[in-house]
């Protein structure tokens, strides 16, 4: 697999004309949220955003849909803000015609998910959209994909995705508690011996293969009538922004 993100499915690098065309193939939205937070010393803050958004354009690439730029919000914000705004979000991209909206949490924790599933829930009650709340490894866990903070799992996505932002010197030699304790903060296999990008490209293949089949699936449950791209064109005066 290829490490590169296509901008073809990014939705902020796409023109009106690409962004039709893609719904209309697939009318599916893929939304990453994560949080910046330690992630040990060794990987960028942004890393549960990162991850599940490069995960998404994997997905995107293959199966299709659209992937939305990711979104960093902390899971210990005031959710009744959140879910609001999350809601709001959510509503646009149905009105910008997209059929299936999937939200995607690289930060691996209830609270986000249920953010995530309260904010849909006023958004698909129609039926004539639906949507789903997952972590990124929700529909691939295995003894290939799976995830922790900062250890084995996820420092091999960002060794696949984006090796420059990782640095394996910062944990230098000695030996880690590896159970989130300070100073670490890290909460998994010691990604200094079970680390790579071989890793990472696996589990990556594995979590976007088994979120394409999701989407595949949400959509084909929608009525017949319900499934192809909602709206009769992105102009302005009908369409102007998410």
């Amino acid at each position: 697999m290829d490490n590169r993100l296509s901008p073809q499915v990014q939705m902020q690098f796409m023109r009106p004309g690409q962004l039709e065309a893609a719904a209309r193939e697939f009318p599916v939205v893929y939304v990453p949220f994560g949080c910046i937070e330690w992630h040990g010393r060794h990987l960028p803050l942004g890393n549960d955003a990162l991850k599940a958004h490069a995960i998404l354009v994997k997905c995107a690439e293959k199966f299709g849909g659209v992937v939305f730029p990711p979104i960093w919000f902390h899971s210990g914000f005031n959710v009744e803000h959140l879910v609001p705004v999350c809601t709001d979000l959510f509503e646009r991209l149905k009105r910008t015609g997209f059929r299936v909206i999937i939200g995607v949490s690289g930060h691996n924790v209830e609270e986000q998910l249920e953010m995530i599933d309260r904010a849909l829930k006023p958004v698909v009650e129609d039926s004539t959209v639906t949507g789903a709340a997952l972590w990124e490894v929700s529909l691939s866990f295995s003894a290939e994909s799976n995830t922790d903070h900062a250890a084995k799992w996820e420092t091999s996505n960002m060794m696949f995705f984006y090796p420059d932002l990782v640095d394996m010197a910062e944990l230098g030699d000695e030996e880690i508690v590896l159970d989130m304790s300070p100073p670490w903060g890290i909460g998994g296999e010691d990604p200094r011996t079970e680390a790579s990008a071989k890793v990472g490209e696996r589990n990556v293949e594995l979590a976007a293969d088994a979120i394409g089949r999701k989407a595949q699936e949400l959509l084909d449950s929608l009525p017949p009538e319900n499934r192809g791209f909602g709206i009769e064109k992105i102009e302005p005066g009908h369409w102007w922004m998410v």
